[in-house]
């Protein structure tokens, strides 16, 4: 009987590679893949800790695996699994807990336990500081996506107050630069146009590798595979948006016009408090070179709210430097006390209902300088990767600087790289002319 499998992936873009790394372990063992919708003999949760509001989720959807089937596994896997394992230990519906350091391992674990017919909860998470592997991708065939992610990194070592990330994914490790080119290699032979390279701190790549950096690697993929592809970076923390950096992205059209560098707050003093490396005028000086460097390029950020003892002055601070700055999207989450982490017993701790306020307020700023910045683009050329046929000759695609063009044709382009003159903003959507 060929056993059916569903995934649910909650969390960042590493989590999604991994997912799809999973799903192809589980393929070629065999396994019919089904959607978490449907009836399946094991559900797998790829959870996320970022937020207490990730947490909420991740037991949610494990919850709704074992209510679709209740003879089903039902297996949680990733940060959650990895940080409060002792958390889903007490969750009946859960019967597998892996944390990051054995997704790899994921279907001889399934089918060690699927032999023992036991009725236990099996336990696989070990320390993280001690894992030495960056993990590898397993594409052998397309999936249905047009843009493939490689992570070229895991971990992370910076240990800002607000976050538990370290403690969920270790310590840097970056994969070999071989191995990252011989990834590439597969994607571009199956057809892929953009990859996306990713990582927990895609910008540390190569402090573990003796004389390897983000650029260095960049260049090396340049060199090796010329053609009609598109390579798209991850968040990229402010300081490593280097000089090489900028200069090899604005002279490279293989190299997409779009950085997102986490913010975080405006604030000098709540930097400090929150453990980030930089001052806001380090930060403002980073993003105005990229704009002056690299014509139409899209920066996008995270910005957070209600940090502990973050004053109405340092949000005024936070406000006017996003207000001032070239960007395009503002991605604004809540501060979530996270346990473990050093904010989570600071002082001044903010309610829930100052924290929507000022959410609400950089929203709204948000949603303002997505329109500015896409109404600037009216009457130019974007090459977009067409992503999505909407029906009725109407398609979605997505340019180098990360916006999103509706237009219509009656070619088949599905998957192709094109050229389309950006003609108006409507409803919130940019309309193009192919």
């Amino acid at each position: 009987m060929v056993r059916k499998i569903a995934f649910y992936t909650l969390g960042c873009k590493v989590n999604q590679v991994e997912t799809e790394n999973m799903k192809e372990l589980f393929l070629k063992r065999g396994y019919e893949l089904v959607d978490y919708s449907q009836p399946a003999d094991i559900y797998v949760v790829n959870t996320c800790t970022v937020t207490h509001v990730s947490d909420r989720k991740s037991r949610a959807m494990l919850r709704r695996g074992k209510k679709r089937n209740a003879d089903a596994i039902v297996i949680a896997a990733g940060c959650l699994a990895q940080v409060c394992p002792e958390q889903l230990e007490h969750m009946e519906e859960v019967n597998i807990i892996i944390g990051n350091s054995h997704k790899e391992e994921i279907v001889d674990i399934v089918e060690e336990e699927l032999k023992d017919q036991k009725a236990h909860k099996a336990l696989y998470v070990d320390d993280i500081s001690r894992d030495k592997r960056p993990g590898r991708n397993l594409y052998s065939h397309p999936h249905e996506r047009t843009r493939a992610f490689i992570k070229i990194q895991d971990g992370c070592q910076s240990f800002c107050s607000y976050c538990i990330v370290p403690y969920a994914r270790g310590p840097v490790r970056s994969k070999k630069p071989e191995d990252v080119l011989a990834e590439l290699d597969q994607l571009l032979f199956l057809g892929y146009k953009e990859i996306v390279l990713t990582g927990i701190h895609s910008g540390f790549y190569g402090i573990d590798l003796p004389g390897w950096d983000l650029p260095r690697l960049l260049k090396s993929i340049l060199d090796r595979f010329p053609g009609d592809y598109r390579i798209r970076l991850s968040s990229i923390e402010p300081l490593e948006l280097t000089p090489p950096l900028l200069h090899l992205v604005a002279n490279e059209k293989r190299l997409c016009r779009h950085f997102h560098i986490p913010l975080q707050s405006g604030s000098d003093e709540i930097l400090s408090r929150m453990g980030r490396r930089y001052k806001r005028d380090a930060y403002q000086a980073v993003l105005q070179e990229a704009a002056a460097l690299i014509p139409g390029v899209a920066l996008t950020t995270d910005v957070m709210v209600g940090f502990p003892g973050e004053s109405e002055a340092d949000f005024a601070q936070t406000c006017e430097l996003l207000e001032n700055l070239p960007f395009y999207r503002l991605h604004v989450f809540k501060y979530s006390r996270r346990q473990g982490t050093a904010a989570a017993v600071m002082p001044d701790q903010l309610d829930e209902k100052e924290k929507n306020k000022r959410s609400d307020i950089l929203l709204a700023l948000g949603r303002k300088k997505r329109l500015f910045f896409e109404k600037k683009l009216c009457g130019s050329k974007l090459s977009l990767l067409v992503e999505r046929n909407l029906g009725h000759d109407r398609y979605i695609g997505i340019s180098d600087n990360y916006v999103n063009v509706l237009f219509n044709t009656e070619h088949d382009v599905q998957g192709k790289m094109i050229d389309v003159l950006i003609q108006d903003v409507q409803d919130n959507h940019v309309i193009g002319v192919y």
